[in-house]
């Protein structure tokens, strides 16, 4: 089995629940969205075909405990949940983030989720999968990137339609970097009294010219 690969890199986690802790990312090619604040779309194409033993080996040349595999949309090659398996039976504490417009299932229950809930002002609220939602456990953890009030507004409105504080672990509310100012969310945040963490991107602000390094 091979996979797509755009980077295989050491960091620090910018987000989700275990945000600051070093991680290593595995980066797949390949997306079939493109929301309009995407800060990876140099792994929309290209890449490097990798076997996924060569993959295990450059992870474990990190040493590490916790093990990121993200995009692109890493869902979109088939032999991603291999590699998800593979990784959590080497010991790995193991996360997927995914955009949310691909079918979750099958994914091993080792891993930890991190489905995202495209909100309108993304351009791609249309994609979102909702047959995941039912899926989701405490395990895993719901994402939503906010650019303005009115997608505040629209996350506020799925919290309550789908009860999502019952389903899943983590709630994540973040301001889209650029567009919303982070003291205005938490302020809505903290008025609404809603059962969600709010989180800043750690990698923009330690590192402003990419994603994770």
């Amino acid at each position: 089995m091979t996979l797509r690969i755009s980077e295989i890199f050491y960091s620090l986690q910018g987000e989700s629940r275990t945000i600051g802790l070093p991680t290593v990312f595995v980066r797949l090619t390949g997306c079939p969205l493109r929301c309009q604040y995407c800060d990876t779309a140099y792994a929309f194409r290209g890449g490097q075909l990798l076997p996924i033993d060569d993959i295990l080996a450059r992870v474990a040349s990190f040493k590490p405990r916790y093990v990121c595999v993200t995009g692109g949309e890493p869902l979109a090659q088939p032999d991603c949940q291999a590699l998800l398996v593979r990784l959590c039976d080497a010991g790995y504490e193991v996360s997927l983030e995914t955009s949310g417009a691909l079918d979750i299932r099958g994914t091993d229950s080792r891993v930890s989720r991190v489905v995202d809930l495209k909100t309108p002002d993304s351009g791609e609220v249309a994609r979102n999968c909702y047959a995941n939602i039912p899926l989701l456990t405490a395990h895993d953890q719901l994402k939503f990137v906010l650019c303005s009030r009115e997608d505040y507004d629209w996350a506020c409105s799925q919290l309550q339609q789908w009860q999502l504080a019952a389903r899943v672990g983590e709630i994540l509310f973040s301001p889209c970097h650029g567009l919303l100012e982070p003291a205005r969310l938490a302020e809505w945040i903290i008025e609404d009294n809603l059962p969600v963490r709010f989180q800043l991107q750690l990698h923009k602000l330690l590192w402003q010219d990419g994603p994770g390094h």
